[in-house]
């Protein structure tokens, strides 16, 4: 027969026993999967390695964010539809392949619309980037920032590109980005969508004859090696998204929504940071490589694609581009 004092020891050890799970369950470990489309050494991929090295810091070590680069987890838009359905914890996205979900991303990337990088980023930094952000989490994507892209120039291996008649019946690929494709077709150029992470062996190949990209892009990618001549056109800009899927986001405390924002806070700087130091870097570097780099009229680029802005001017976004183009303008 178990004696009184025994009786209360059992007792107090299953009521100890019953609140472990409880309190271990509120400080259980997260594992968080970050996946992205840019090859190691680009700003995107050491951003992303900031982001899970300063998040792991912040909470403790309790919450480890795996990064994977490369499109080793799909392609941008493979990347955007697991992160709506809950697939994909995180993803520093693109502008083009997250517009397909939120129309609205398209205005940012309107032909000429920035001359320089932090014009483009006090935009995204106010409440146009706010309400931009709400239009992504009505479609089950939460924006943690909004990370750097470059501003976007031409490369092709037959010519130089120095004025728009230069581009007449090139084949030039485009990201799935509906704006370039129009930039493109504008100029008198083949447009053709293929994957980044195929476009190194579709120029090596051919099928092919340019792209474009910021040229942190090209010259992580190596781009160079298959590409002599870049036209330094700075026809477009793009933001590279940083988004939390939705599902994910609501499962976090409140605590650990705060070590998110603060990491992402964080990791925006120093994406931004690298990417506006890359291009006279890069430019240097280019020619070293045997490359040729020249500037272009921009001018007569820019009338070429007039007709682009009209054309979203009319779309059913064309109200949030008119307020892009006229806060850009205002800048």
């Amino acid at each position: 027969m178990i004696d009184r004092n025994t009786f209360t020891r059992t007792l107090f050890a299953l009521a100890i026993s019953a609140l472990v799970p409880l309190s271990a369950h509120a400080q259980a470990a997260i594992k968080l999967t970050l996946g992205h489309g840019a090859a190691p050494g680009n700003p995107r991929h050491e951003a992303a390695v900031k982001f899970a090295e300063t998040l792991k810091a912040k909470s403790g070590g309790r919450i480890e964010v795996q990064v994977a680069p490369s499109a080793q987890l799909g392609d941008d838009a493979a990347m955007v539809t697991a992160l709506r359905t809950g697939a994909l914890d995180m993803s520093a996205n693109s502008q083009g392949a997250v517009a397909n979900a939120v129309p609205e991303y398209a205005a940012f990337g309107m032909p000429f619309l920035f001359a320089n990088l932090s014009q483009a980023w006090k935009l995204l930094d106010g409440p146009l980037g706010k309400e931009l952000a709400d239009k992504s989490a009505e479609k089950g994507m939460v924006v943690l920032g909004y990370w750097d892209n470059g501003i976007r120039h031409m490369s092709n291996s037959k010519k130089p590109l120095l004025k728009p008649e230069d581009l007449k019946g090139l084949k030039m690929r485009t990201p799935p980005d509906a704006v370039t494709v129009d930039i493109m077709q504008a100029l008198g150029a083949e447009a053709q969508q293929i994957k980044f992470a195929e476009l190194y062996v579709a120029l090596q190949q051919g099928v092919v004859d340019g792209q474009e990209n910021p040229l942190m892009n090209i010259h992580a990618s190596k781009l160079y090696e298959v590409q002599k001549f870049i036209s330094l056109t700075g026809h477009k800009y793009e933001m590279t998204p940083f988004l939390m899927s939705k599902r994910t986001w609501d499962k976090l405390s409140e605590a650990d929504r705060k070590a998110v924002q603060e990491s992402a806070v964080e990791a925006t700087a120093l994406q931004r940071r690298l990417s506006q130091e890359a291009d006279d870097k890069l430019i240097a570097d280019l020619k070293a490589k045997g490359v040729r780099v020249d500037t272009v009229d921009k001018s007569a680029f820019e009338k070429s694609t007039a007709n682009v802005d009209d054309k979203w001017m009319a779309s059913p976004i064309g109200p949030f581009v008119k307020k892009v183009i006229a806060g850009a303008r205002a800048n």
